[in-house]
This record gives C-alpha cells, structure tokens and sequence, in this order.
C-alpha cells in the first residue's frame, strides 16, 4: 500500500484555523445534486482545488471562503450549474426596450416602419446574448400605432399581430434562442 500523498489544506476564519484533508471538505453547494455532480466528481474537484492553492499559488492556509469558490469555479468549468449556498446569485442580463418608443420613431410610417424596427431591434439583443430581452409598453405602443383613443377590436388585432411577428421573427432564427423574451 503506497502513502498518500500530502493532501491537507488549513482553513482560516478570523480567529481559527483548522487543518483537513481535501477529501473531508463538505461544502454545500446549491444546484449540485440536480445537475448530476457525483460525490466521485466533488472529491476530484477538491483535489484539483487542493494541488491549485497548494503547488499552484504556494498556500498553506485559505479561507473556507476561497475555496468553496474555487470549487464552484472549477465545477462551472465542467459545466455543472452550482453556486454556494451563501452565494448570491449573479445578475440576470436584461436587455429592455420601450415598444412605443420604437412606434414613436416610425413617425408617419405607422406599422409599415414598426415592423422592421422591430426586428432589427430584437435581432440587436440577440447578438448581446442577454438572458432576458423584456419589451414594455405593448398597450401604448397598439394605441400609438392605431391611431385609437380608446382600445378595441382593431387594437386587440394589432396587439396579437405584434406578438405574433416577434414570434414568427424568433422562430426562423437559426439555432436556439437562449433567452426569454417577455412582452409588457
């Protein structure tokens, strides 16, 4: 039987320090047991996180703190979707557009120059990979267009025209959309 190798990090808070082998580590990570990271993929993890602090960067001592995410770091890499449990979870990218500002641009060219604007506007998101496009302003936008003081048929009409294109517009994208596309 071959001794195994070094394979202990001290963790540090402010007033403790604790020593522990890599594979003793539990961290609660959020998401893992839904995305399919195996207790075999974890100890794998912490011994690459381990070698990194260790050999890497030269470190004896890290904060539980570094390595946790460093972990998540690693396990990201792999293309699980994990954070730890105190982690806040990052920003969701949102891209937003006034509908009845794009109508308002259109001038006299009514829904003869809304359309088009709308695509390429939409079209625009997408190349910034955003992960939610929200458009706002639907009503207002059918009024302004309609030329209406007051909604009805015709509005309704437009306004489900409107949804409809920017379905029609999403769906002969080639590829997956990878985002959500809300309409307000």
């Amino acid at each position: 039987m071959t001794p195994r190798p070094f394979a202990c990090l001290v963790f540090r808070s402010d007033a403790d320090q604790i020593s522990c082998e890599a594979d003793q580590v539990s961290i609660e990570l959020v998401g893992a047991e839904q995305h399919g990271v195996t207790q075999q993929v974890l100890e794998n993890a912490a011994a690459a996180v381990l070698h990194y602090f260790r050999t890497e960067k030269g470190l004896k001592n890290v904060s539980l703190n570094e390595f946790a995410h460093a972990m998540v770091l690693v396990l990201r890499g792999f293309g699980f979707n994990v954070r730890v449990e105190d982690e806040e979870p990052p920003p969701v990218r949102v891209m937003e557009t006034d509908l009845e500002g794009i109508a308002k641009e259109c001038g006299g060219a009514f829904e003869l120059g809304f359309f088009p604007r709308l695509r390429r506007e939409l079209e625009v998101h997408l190349e910034q990979e955003p992960e939610v496009i929200r458009f706002t302003g639907l009503r207002s936008c059918v009024m302004r267009l309609s030329g209406s003081q007051r909604w009805g048929q015709r509005c309704q009409a437009l306004n489900d025209q409107i949804v409809d294109y920017m379905r029609d517009c999403l769906g002969r994208l080639p590829g997956k959309i990878r985002c959500a596309v809300v309409v307000e």
